[in-house]
């Protein structure tokens, strides 16, 4: 009778740890995934912002172009005679 009460106790024990190691498990393999995608999204972030650089350099050489447009186009208005 002793035996068996300890039996179902170390069961009931087992079961308890089974149901705590679950979510931590779960928690771990969470964890694993977060970590290799951690490389992949930097690489994206880098890629991102390498990207919005560029576009930043053309739009800025675009409005260069465009001021010097603008300045000839008045340099000239103002070099014809009235």
């Amino acid at each position: 009778q002793q035996q068996l009460l300890q039996q179902q106790q170390y069961q009931q024990q087992l079961l308890q740890q089974q149901q705590y190691q679950q979510p931590v498990i779960q928690q771990q393999q969470c964890q694993q995934t977060i970590i290799q995608q951690q490389p992949y999204q930097q690489l994206l972030l880098q890629q991102q912002q390498r990207q919005y650089e560029q576009q930043l350099l053309q739009q800025q050489q675009y409005e260069k172009e465009l001021l010097l447009q603008q300045r000839r186009q008045q340099y000239h208005q103002q070099q014809q005679p009235n």
